[in-house]
Order: C-alpha cells, then structure tokens, then sequence
C-alpha cells in the first residue's frame, strides 16, 4: 500500500529569499538584513504583527498622521504573525493607541526595500509590539523573491507524489501570488499563521498522512520542526540561527534542492 507523504514549506526565507528592514522606534536607529522573528523571540511577551494594507494609501496619506489613526481611518486589518508568548489582536491595538508611531516609520522603511530590492516578488510591512512595556519597539518591512530552485524543487516533489502545503506567517494576499507561481492550490496555503498554528496545522496533517515533513527556517517553526516527523531547517537565506533552533530540527540544509534527496530517501524507506 502506498504511503501518503506530506511536506510544509514556510514561505519567507524558505522558499523565498527575503530582505528584511527594521526601525528602532526608541533610537531611529535602521536595521538591515536583520531576523524578524528574533526581534520577537529576544523577549518575551512581544509578538509580530502584520499591516493588510494597500501601499497607495500609505503613501498617499499624511505622513505625519499617527499609525492608529491610520488603521482607523483605512479599516485596516492586522494579524499576528508569531509571538513569543499568546497574544490577542485587541491587545495590539490597544499597544498601537498608546504609541507614536507613524505612517512615516512605517513609509521610511518600506522605502529602504524598495531601494535595495527593485524587483522583489513581494512587499509587506508591520511592526513589533511589547505588551509588557506597552510599547512599538520596532517597524519593519520585508521583501523577497523565489530561490532560483524553488520552483524545480517543487517540481520534483511533486513528481515524487508528495502533497505539498505552505503554512506562512505572511499575509494571503503576498501568499497567492506565490502559490499560483508554484501551482499550490490555496486550499493548501494556510496565510497568517502563528507559531502556533503551524504546529497545529502539522500535527493535524498527522492525523492523515504517513509522514509529516516541515521545512522552515526561523524561530516562528521551532513548534513546527519539533511536531513534524521530520523537520528540515534551511540555511540558504544566510542569516545565523539560534542553537535552540537548530536543536529543533532533525536535518539543517543550505538548499532547497536538498529537500527533494531528503524526502526521496525518506519514501523510499517507508515503501519497504
């Protein structure tokens, strides 16, 4: 009988390459080519929040005009991408009212993106919140494009008859345009999920198939790499990795194209 196999892939920094910057509210300071998700993880009671806005607006706006008046005037959604502990979206919004940040940080660092990444697949921007000072320590934006062998990797495995699942802590928005990219149908793609979630979401693929394979590469997999009946964490975005989260994986890649020789291997055990 034939065994399913499922493999989930974290889209940032796995299957795209990403360029992250991020403002130091306290300082002004500017951050480049940093770790989002350890910015989170450095302490605890902080979570990263995403802004499901449409750039046009944020430009167009005054500049000058407080984030929380932003979000209200606009009707903007956020959502919360990973937290270093459980965090609620009224808790957010109660954390932004009580600051001064504005559409200019948030509009600053988004322009640095643009600068350094011209043709970047995506864009997207957010902010750090700290619920035990009641503060916005950092703003942020990111963008990424495809690895050049994201596509034939899939490719692969899906010739190899792996389903394949994408669970991301960006928003569906950026997620649909990679998915169509990779024919992922949406279905498949879980957008906005937590450190939490995409344990959940493992465990729950668990349930239904053989095996269970996590490819990721930050601290908002940890879980994830630790529910999975293997968890792969991948090196190719470059940046230094706790050895906490190293310890979480069971194989550390520097390609993707590795994946495919991995999950090869693995059906190939469990048909025998």
């Amino acid at each position: 009988m034939e065994k399913r196999v499922a493999v989930v892939f974290d889209s940032a920094g796995t299957l795209l390459h990403m360029y992250r910057v991020a403002k130091e509210m306290s300082t002004g300071s500017i951050l480049e080519d940093i770790q989002s998700t350890l910015l989170v993880a450095e302490k605890t009671n902080r979570a990263l929040v995403i802004l499901r806005t449409r750039f046009e607006d944020l430009w167009q706006c005054d500049p000058e005009m407080e984030l929380y008046d932003f979000i209200d005037t606009y009707n903007i959604d956020l959502g919360i991408s990973c937290s270093s502990s459980p965090f609620r979206l009224d808790d957010v919004y109660g954390i932004i009212r009580q600051n001064r940040t504005k559409v200019s940080d948030i509009n600053e660092v988004l322009s640095i993106v643009k600068g350094r990444c011209p043709h970047v697949f995506y864009l997207a921007a957010g902010l750090v919140v700290d619920s035990q000072e009641n503060i916005v320590p950092y703003v942020l934006s990111t963008g990424g494009q495809m690895y050049s062998k994201t596509s034939v990797a899939i490719k692969h495995l899906r010739e190899l008859g792996v389903d394949i699942y994408i669970a991301s802590g960006d928003d569906e928005q950026n997620l649909k345009r990679l998915a169509s990219s990779l024919d992922i149908p949406m279905k498949d793609v879980f957008a906005v999920a937590t450190t939490y979630d995409k344990e959940n979401i493992v465990r729950n693929l668990k349930e239904t198939y053989d095996l269970v394979i996590m490819v990721g590469d930050g601290m908002n997999d940890i879980l994830a790499l630790r529910a999975a009946d293997v968890g792969i964490l991948t090196s190719q975005q470059g940046d230094e990795r706790p050895q906490v989260l190293m310890d979480a994986a069971d194989v550390i890649i520097g390609n993707i194209m590795d994946v495919v020789d991995i999950v090869n291997n693995l059906c190939k055990c469990i048909t025998l």
